[in-house]
C-alpha cells in the first residue's frame, strides 16, 4: 500500500516537472522575440566595431574643413609650392593637424619671397632640411610653400601634426611690423577654423623645442598672450 502511494507521488512529481507544450502561435511569438534579440545584438556589435574603427584607425588621418566660412575667410596668398625634394618638401602626408606653430625667420630684413626661394634652393645646396607651409613678409604678403596636407621641416617632432608659419621681421629685435602681424593673426585664425582648433592650439617653435623662436614672442610673454587673444577675436569674427 505504501509502495503504491510512493509510486503515485513519484509519478505526480515527474508529471509536474514536464514543460508545457507551446501552441503554434506561442512558438511564433517566441521565435520573433529571439530573432529581435539577435538582431539587436548584431546592431550593437556593428556600432561598437564602427566606433572603434573610426576612432582607432582613422583618428590620425589628415582632415580639413571645406565649408563656406573657410572659403570666405581665406586670406589673400600666393601659392608658390616648393619642388618635391628630400631637403625641403618630402611630399610625406601629414597626420591630423592638432596645432599651428609660429616661427620667425631669424634673417632680419628679408622678405617672404627670399625665404621661400631659400627653401627651394635647398634641393640643390643640400645644406640642411628646412621649410615652412607659409611665409609672411614685411608687407604682410603671404606665400604658401607646402600644402597643409604635407609635412614641412619646421617644428622638430611636431612636423607630422602641425602647420607652420614663418614670419619675417625688420631687425634683430624680432618685433613684427604691423602689416606682418595683421596677416599673422588672419592666417592663424583661418587655419584654426580650417582644422577645428582654438587659439590654445597655437604654439611657438619654442614650445616644441626650447629654441628662441619666434624671438619676440619668447622674450615678451605679454606680446604672445596678446597675439593669441587677437587670434581668438579674429576666429570669432570669421566663424
Amino acid at each position: 500500500m505504501r509502495k503504491g502511494i510512493f509510486m503515485q507521488k513519484k509519478r505526480r512529481t515527474y508529471s509536474s516537472g514536464r514543460s508545457k507544450k507551446l501552441t503554434p502561435q506561442q512558438k511564433s511569438v517566441k521565435y520573433i522575440k529571439v530573432g529581435l534579440i539577435v538582431l539587436g545584438l548584431v546592431a550593437v556589435s556593428a556600432g561598437i566595431i564602427k566606433l572603434f574603427s573610426s576612432n582607432l584607425f582613422k583618428s590620425n588621418e589628415y582632415k580639413e574643413n571645406t565649408n563656406e566660412a573657410v572659403e570666405a575667410s581665406r586670406p589673400d596668398m600666393d601659392v608658390e609650392l616648393l619642388t618635391v625634394n628630400p631637403y625641403s618638401r618630402s611630399g610625406k602626408e601629414s597626420e591630423r593637424i592638432t596645432g599651428i606653430v609660429i616661427h620667425y625667420t631669424a634673417n632680419p630684413g628679408s622678405g617672404a619671397k627670399a625665404n621661400r626661394d631659400y627653401f627651394e634652393g635647398l634641393k640643390d645646396s643640400h645644406i640642411t632640411n628646412a621649410s615652412s607651409h607659409f611665409v609672411i613678409g614685411l608687407d604682410g604678403e603671404i606665400i604658401q610653400c607646402i600644402p597643409t596636407w604635407e609635412v614641412a621641416y619646421a617644428s622638430n617632432d611636431r612636423n607630422n601634426d602641425t602647420v607652420s608659419i614663418e614670419c619675417c621681421h625688420p631687425d634683430d629685435s624680432g618685433v613684427f611690423d604691423k602689416a606682418t602681424y595683421k596677416s599673422m593673426v588672419e592666417l592663424t585664425a583661418w587655419l584654426c577654423l580650417k582644422f577645428d582648433l582654438t587659439e590654445k592650439e597655437v604654439i611657438r617653435h619654442y614650445d616644441v623645442s626650447g629654441k628662441n623662436c619666434p624671438k619676440y614672442f619668447v622674450e615678451d610673454e605679454d606680446a604672445w598672450d596678446q597675439f593669441r587673444k587677437d587670434v581668438k577675436k579674429q576666429l570669432k569674427k570669421i566663424k
